[in-house]
């Protein structure tokens, strides 16, 4: 078993830690949580997406997918360790992910040939039957799958906090299509009635003791060929999981397409929320706050704060949003350039680009009347060779010159 890159003299991981609401939204505020890892299988190698890299380390945004399931469940504070099984091949590749996007709580196990093989090496790894391993048995396990990126925090206690009662739980979600079965000479046999049958979806949670001496016991048969961790659970240590309703964004990124889909779920997440920073001059900040008005009436489901910059830009961390990733900077015509880049210092400081692309707009208002617009323009040419310097750091930056006539009181 391998370790993820980690040490305490790496950055903080990215984005806060949100556990606190959905323990109280569980309705047993006061209740402790069990310890809990995690086991994502992350061995396959894709074949029903068609592409030449594993769906797991395809990239979304210039991504990997891998990296959003495990910021989703590094978002939960209580989630002690994640162990992703990855075949020896991919373990560099799975270790440079791991270093670049500053993932925490990571350690990883080498795959098997197949995926319940892949579970039960993870299972190893948090059971402490490696040498020198510095991971510590949980009471509670959750498996997950490492294609689906969009698990909430939600779902994840109620498997956890069931699995703690009753042994085992798994998502469901209701049928999409109903389940036939074909005879042997390929006509129909029977159906099953789909509002009495549910889909098995990620996560399931389990007792750790539970579902290892159940990995322990099965045959090489259900190792080859199975895929339920339920049903094992149920056949080997007589366990009948708990069913818990799940969302509709549990879904696998399974097909090509999927990628495409998964994409934009990403970009609409991350355009929510815009963050307006204005400098502190009476007409600009005017002027920015009329911008404001005019953004919220015509992006109504987005959400939009804003703030004065002082001189200097030292209060700039107070005004954006912990999680924003879209920018407006409001400007004089008198602007300078070491305010814009105090902006951008703090962004970069933030590691908010670590993980997806910031959108910085800059806008210039000037009254056409009291300065050329080609003097202007000249003096703004700085916007386009800087944002190809910013770019490298997932920085996206482009200016806007907005002309207007000063009218008079």
């Amino acid at each position: 078993m391998e370790p993820g890159a980690a040490g305490d003299s790496r950055p903080a991981k990215p984005g806060p830690c949100v556990s606190g609401a959905a323990l109280a939204a569980s309705g047993e505020p006061g209740r402790r949580m069990p310890t809990v890892a995690a086991v994502l299988p992350a061995g396959g190698c894709g074949e029903r997406m068609g592409v030449g890299t594993p769906k797991q380390f395809c990239p979304i945004l210039e991504r990997p997918l891998i990296s959003y399931t495990l910021q989703a469940l590094e978002r939960v504070c209580w989630i002690k360790d994640i162990v992703v099984a990855v075949t020896a091949e991919n373990m560099g590749v799975m270790e440079r992910i791991v270093q670049k996007y500053q993932h925490t709580r990571v350690s990883l196990a080498e795959a098997g040939v197949t995926r319940h093989r892949s579970i039960f090496n993870g299972l190893k790894a948090l059971a402490e039957d490696e040498p020198g391993c510095k991971l510590s048995k949980p009471q509670v396990v959750i498996i997950h799958d490492a294609v689906r990126p969009f698990v909430e925090e939600d779902i994840l206690l109620q498997v956890a906090l069931a699995a703690e009662e009753h042994g085992a739980a798994g998502a469901i979600r209701p049928l999409v299509s109903t389940v036939i079965s074909a005879s042997a000479d390929g006509c129909l046999d029977h159906s099953l009635e789909r509002a009495t049958h549910r889909a098995s979806e990620m996560p399931q949670a389990f007792l750790f003791d539970v579902i290892y001496e159940a990995y322990q016991q099965c045959s090489d048969y259900d190792l080859e060929f199975g895929t339920e961790c339920l049903q094992l659970a149920l056949k080997y240590s007589d366990t009948k999981a708990k069913l818990v309703e799940g969302s509709p964004d549990l879904w696998k990124v399974t097909y090509k397409r999927d990628l495409s889909a998964a994409e934009s779920i990403i970009k609409e997440r991350i355009s929510q929320e815009i963050c307006m920073v204005m400098d502190t001059k009476e007409d600009t900040e005017r002027v920015g706050y009329l911008l404001e008005e005019v953004l919220k009436k015509e992006l109504n489901n987005v959400k939009i704060v804003s703030g004065v910059r002082s001189h200097g830009g030292r209060d700039i961390q107070q005004i954006t949003l912990p999680q924003c990733y879209n920018f407006v900077c409001v400007n004089g015509a008198a602007s300078d350039f070491p305010e814009t880049q105090q902006l951008l210092s703090v962004l970069e400081q933030s590691s908010l680009s670590i993980l997806y692309p910031v959108v910085v707009v800059l806008v210039y208002f000037l009254d056409f009347k009291s300065v050329p617009l080609g003097q202007k323009m000249e003096s703004l040419m700085w916007i386009r060779e800087f944002a190809k310097e910013v770019k490298k750091r997932n920085i996206l930056l482009c200016g806007l010159l907005i002309c207007y006539p000063q009218v008079a009181s």
